[in-house]
This record gives structure tokens, C-alpha cells and sequence, in this order.
């Protein structure tokens, strides 16, 4: 890859930040009519215009800013129109309406993810909460940052250490975990559980603002990619919840771009 950008990743994250924030612009000129502009994919999910019309959004941005680099986007898998990763080192992985059941129920609690993949691993994040106002990055160890769109203001963030009274866990809204999630909590001392939505279960753990979020049921990894790079780059791990492995992407599996079910966490866990 001969762009400049790629030696440059604080400037390229800089970029993507205007991209998202366009995106969810576009997002929210569709939030108020959210509950009828849906329909559903082949496999149940529902997808709405502000899904489509903010991925288009993305996918001819980033072409700009880097048109060598293959676009893969959870709309470009539905409709079968992903490029094609080859050999190449990079290629961008883009949710660009991630919890589009929050979106449709106007909780508000939907993200855009736009993530650099680079040799499988998730190696810069942008997650944008546009109704929220809050956008979180990073472009390596020691990079994560959130920015506050009322104030204006970027501050680094960075996981916590483990609470000597116990740790908060954090789960998602639309998605339970059952007697397999109580199961391995059994190993914690649990003081609180949070409900959130989108990826901004795993920026609340980036951000210290809860320690542990286990997945185990069905993601994609259009789901998990920016949000990993986030974490990551504020100390924290994302992993195999069956092996202990770091996340990697652009695997396909079953050619749905499947994870496996996984662990987001702030401090390492003995597997």
C-alpha cells in the first residue's frame, strides 16, 4: 500500500472521525421515522434506510481517502456486494447502523463502527454514538480517546483496574446470555450488571466505565472490529471466550463473517 496515510494512523483517524460523524447525520435525519422505514433481511435482521443511505455514505468516502483498500459492510454482505479481500494486507470492516433494533425502538443506543483491519487484527477504531454525542477511537496501544460532541472535548480514556468490591458486568439489551453467561460468572465477584446497546458495551469497558461484557450467542465481525480497536488501544483485551485468543477478523466463516462467541474485558482472564 503506497498511501501515506497508512504510516500516518492518528491522521487517517482523524479523517475517519469526520466520515462517522457524516454518517450519523445521515442516521439521524431517519431516527424520528425509524419504526416504519425497516424491512427485514433474508436472515430476520431488520435493516433500515438510514443503514443503507449511511454504508453507501462510508463505503464512497473511504474510497476516497484510500481507494486501493477492500470494503467489507455488513449492507454490502446482504446484498452480495463485498470486495474482495485477496491478498491484501488491509481492508476496512464498517457496521454502519450497529444495533439497528435500539435505532428502531428509539432508545437512541446505535453506533456507526468503522474499523482498519490490518493483517487480521482490528488496528484502528472509530465508534460513533450520534444521538448520544459520544465518539470513541484509537490507532494503537495507548491511543483511545472519546469525544464529547455538547463540550467539544477529547479526553484520553484508559480500562480501570478490577474493583476491590467487584467488578461491573455489562450486557447487551436485545441479546441475553442465559444460564451460560451466569455459569461463567460464577468465576467473578459481580457487584453491578449494566444494559447497553450497540458496540457501546465494549467503550464503556475502554473507558472505565464497567469490566467485563461476555458474548455468547451470534455476532458478525462488522459488530466487534471497531470497538475492539478501541478497547485494545485503552488497555483492555477482546478474546476467544473458548480459547482465550485475541480476536482476529476477515475469516468469513460459513461466509457470514461470523465470531466466534467471545469475552471484552479490562483485565486479563485466566482461560
Amino acid at each position: 500500500m503506497s498511501s501515506k496515510l497508512l504510516d500516518h494512523p492518528k491522521a487517517l483517524c482523524n479523517r475517519l472521525r469526520h466520515i462517522a460523524i457524516e454518517a450519523g447525520n445521515i442516521t439521524l435525519k431517519h431516527f424520528d421515522d425509524s419504526g416504519c422505514l425497516h424491512d427485514s433481511k433474508q436472515d430476520g435482521s431488520p435493516v433500515t434506510l438510514a443503514d443503507q443511505e449511511a454504508e453507501a455514505y462510508i463505503k464512497d468516502a473511504l474510497k476516497e481517502v484510500l481507494p486501493d483498500i477492500p470494503f467489507i459492510g455488513e449492507e454490502a454482505k446482504a446484498e452480495n456486494t463485498c470486495d474482495k479481500i485477496g491478498e491484501s494486507e488491509y481492508f476496512w470492516l464498517v457496521d454502519p447502523l450497529d444495533g439497528t433494533k435500539e435505532f428502531i425502538s428509539g432508545s437512541g443506543e446505535y453506533t456507526v463502527n468503522i474499523a482498519l483491519i490490518h493483517r487480521g487484527a482490528a488496528a484502528l477504531g472509530i465508534v460513533y454514538a450520534p444521538y448520544i454525542g459520544e465518539l470513541y477511537g484509537a490507532y494503537g496501544p495507548g491511543t483511545a480517546f472519546k469525544w464529547r460532541e455538547e463540550s467539544g472535548k477529547e479526553t484520553e480514556i484508559s480500562v480501570r483496574d478490577m474493583p476491590s468490591n467487584g467488578i461491573t458486568v455489562i450486557a447487551s439489551k436485545s441479546h441475553g446470555g442465559g444460564e451460560q453467561l451466569d455459569r461463567f460468572l460464577e468465576k467473578f465477584k459481580v457487584n453491578k450488571m449494566i444494559k447497553r446497546g450497540s458496540s457501546l458495551k465494549i467503550c464503556a469497558i475502554a473507558a472505565g466505565k464497567a469490566d467485563l461484557y461476555p458474548r455468547f450467542g451470534p455476532t458478525c465481525e462488522w459488530d466487534t472490529a471497531a470497538a475492539q480497536a478501541v478497547l485494545e488501544g485503552a488497555g483492555g483485551c477482546l478474546t476467544d471466550a473458548h480459547t482465550g485468543e485475541r480476536l482476529t477478523y476477515g475469516h468469513n466463516r460459513n461466509h457470514q463473517w461470523l465470531n466466534p462467541e467471545f469475552i471484552a474485558s479490562g483485565f486479563l482472564i485466566d482461560f
